[in-house]
């Protein structure tokens, strides 16, 4: 790898411009791309969760995109799992590993590695989530604070995945969440062998971006992909089902609400999710260092430059 570096991590919000720049990378360093966004990894959300196409996969190699049913509760873990491994298989081919993305707690994962939670039996999180379903995520949330309210009040009330999940500890283990995020290991990255940048728009730019990218996504047939979905009958509360515009675009094809309603709430669900992002990045990831979009190819090839030199 160039100068000891051993790969690119590229953060930012949503529709910051993030695909293009690690396209572009491959193609000038001969890299791959390996997601790291948690709605990205699902076969079913091409159109709304703006994956690559397959032009863009076609023209440099792309891994964990698509590649898990919507079924599936996919998590951080089982991300990191796959993570390590395309790590280790695009180094070996002698390419770069350029992994973007803008979920952080897939990128930390990715360089500190994960806590030593145990796994939970498949029958234990069938019956934790079947005793959830039709169920108000305050409720849930108020189950676990009487179980486990140290993990209670780290929480949203309203994020039933996480929720979900430490109720599934709590039910397997009888451990509360908290005893088991200690010591961490497995990273599949060192920071200091890594040029990490977050793209950082203009956020009047960026909010333009994100509604015109949801006004291209209908056009390209984002309505019919969500019926598609729709019709499997899938839990609510899964991640997939939670994708930004999902929610509200279900909601229209029952008659709850109007198309133009759904289309704002998508919009504005996505302009919220990109504040927080901003937010997440620059309290919890000082290793990425905020570049604008149209700055950071540059940037990056400068400090991979400097690196040669100075190894």
């Amino acid at each position: 790898m160039k100068g000891g570096i051993e790969a690119i991590l590229i953060a930012g919000p949503t529709a910051s411009g993030k695909s293009a720049l690690a396209i572009a990378l491959a193609r000038t360093l001969g890299g791959t791309v390996i997601n790291a966004d948690s709605m990205q990894v699902y076969a079913d959300l091409r159109i709304i969760t703006a994956r690559p196409t397959a032009e863009e996969e076609a023209q440099v190699p792309h891994l964990l995109f698509g590649h898990v049913d919507a079924a599936r509760l996919h998590s951080v873990a089982r991300w990191l799992d796959d993570a390590r491994a395309a790590v280790e298989a695009v180094r070996a081919e002698g390419r770069i590993p350029i992994v973007t993305g803008g979920t952080g707690l897939y990128f930390r994962a990715l360089t500190e590695g994960l806590s030593d939670v145990p796994r939970v039996p498949d029958d234990v999180r069938a019956r934790v989530r079947a005793s959830a379903q039709g169920r108000a995520v305050e409720d849930l949330h108020a189950e676990l604070a009487a179980k486990d309210p140290e993990t209670a009040a780290r929480l949203r009330p309203s994020d039933p995945q996480r929720i979900l999940r430490a109720l599934e500890v709590i039910e397997a283990t009888g451990k509360p969440l908290v005893s088991f995020q200690g010591p961490r290991s497995g990273r599949a990255v060192d920071p200091a062998r890594a040029v990490s940048v977050f793209l950082a728009p203009d956020r009047d730019v960026l909010r333009a971006r994100i509604d015109a990218r949801f006004d291209a996504m209908m056009r390209a047939g984002a309505l019919e992909e969500v019926r598609a979905l729709a019709a499997r009958g899938l839990d609510p509360a899964l991640p997939a089902m939670r994708a930004h515009g999902v929610p509200g675009l279900i909601s229209a094809l029952r008659g709850e609400i109007s198309m133009q309603e759904a289309v704002e709430r998508g919009k504005g669900d996505t302009r919220r999710y990109s504040k927080r992002q901003h937010t997440w990045f620059r309290h919890q990831a000082p290793d990425f260092v905020p570049a604008a979009p149209e700055e950071a190819e540059a940037r990056i090839l400068a400090r991979l430059a400097e690196s040669s030199v100075t190894a």
